[in-house]
């Protein structure tokens, strides 16, 4: 069989591991074709610039925004929002989850309300908040937390019940008592997908910090969008989802590594 035969074989089966040249190729090579494509848009006057800045005025817009240092303390202020929300959220929602998920008395008294609220609107939750507990730093880790910890009690929890029993029991013959079972050996054993859900709702968090900042804020991604759009500057509203994107990615990889570190056997 020939080589380019071989190689495509291995690039078309399924669950089929590619080699790290082949990620870092292919990755590059969609970055080239989304630039290359917004490039020739915009060039080609496709799209007026006063609906699609060309990749030169967002680049443009950046240098601006930083040389004076405004656009770092924007995405710090929003960093600083999505942290706190997501870790006070992450610290409640694991032992809740997987108590949730352990214990069927616990799933039956909180499954009903969790599953209740997690379907509430984020955004409808905004005006109570600022009416609650002001405008302030709080109200916008309030908007993450609410966005984020009860999907991730939702997701915990099932992972927990996707331990195999016969590890639960073959732990009880060895002498592992009750108590310790949640702990000892549900919780490693649901480590992985904890990490990947907590990965999965981080995204969600920067999502929602768009949200948090429109209304009633001084500073962070989502105000310099809506400020920038009363203003009709489409470069800097590029700019800061652009921002979003690249602390997202950046985040995802940081969880990735952490799911690596802390999870080797499930690799």
């Amino acid at each position: 069989m020939s080589e380019p035969r071989a190689r495509w074989i291995r690039l078309t089966t399924p669950f089929r591991a590619v080699s790290p040249a082949t990620v870092i190729t292919a990755g590059v090579a969609v970055w080239v074709i989304v630039m290359g494509a917004w490039l020739a848009i915009t060039s080609g006057g496709v799209v007026s610039s006063m609906f699609l800045p060309s990749p030169q005025a967002v680049a443009s817009a950046a240098v601006r925004l930083a040389a004076d240092g405004t656009l770092f303390r924007h995405i710090g202020a929003s960093l600083q929002v999505v942290l706190l929300g997501f870790v006070i959220s992450s610290v409640l929602a694991v032992p809740v989850g997987l108590v949730m998920g352990s214990y069927a008395p616990v799933q039956v008294m909180l499954e009903p309300l969790v599953n209740f609220i997690r379907y509430l609107p984020v955004t409808s939750f905004v005006p109570l908040l600022i009416l609650w507990i002001g405008i302030g730093i709080e109200q916008r880790v309030m908007v993450i937390f609410l966005g984020t910890f009860f999907q991730q009690i939702v997701m915990i929890a099932d992972s927990a019940r996707m331990v195999p029993r016969d590890l639960v029991n073959a732990s009880y013959t060895l002498g592992t008592k009750r108590r310790e079972v949640v702990w000892h050996i549900i919780f490693p054993s649901a480590l992985p997908v904890i990490l990947d859900t907590l990965r999965v709702t981080l995204g969600w968090a920067w999502s929602y910090v768009v949200v948090a900042e429109m209304v009633a804020a001084s500073s962070g991604l989502g105000y310099i969008t809506i400020k920038a759009m009363r203003g009709f500057q489409v470069d800097v509203i590029f700019l800061a989802v652009a921002c979003i994107g690249l602390l997202g990615l950046a985040s995802d990889l940081i969880f990735r590594a952490l799911r690596k570190g802390l999870a080797p056997w499930s690799t």
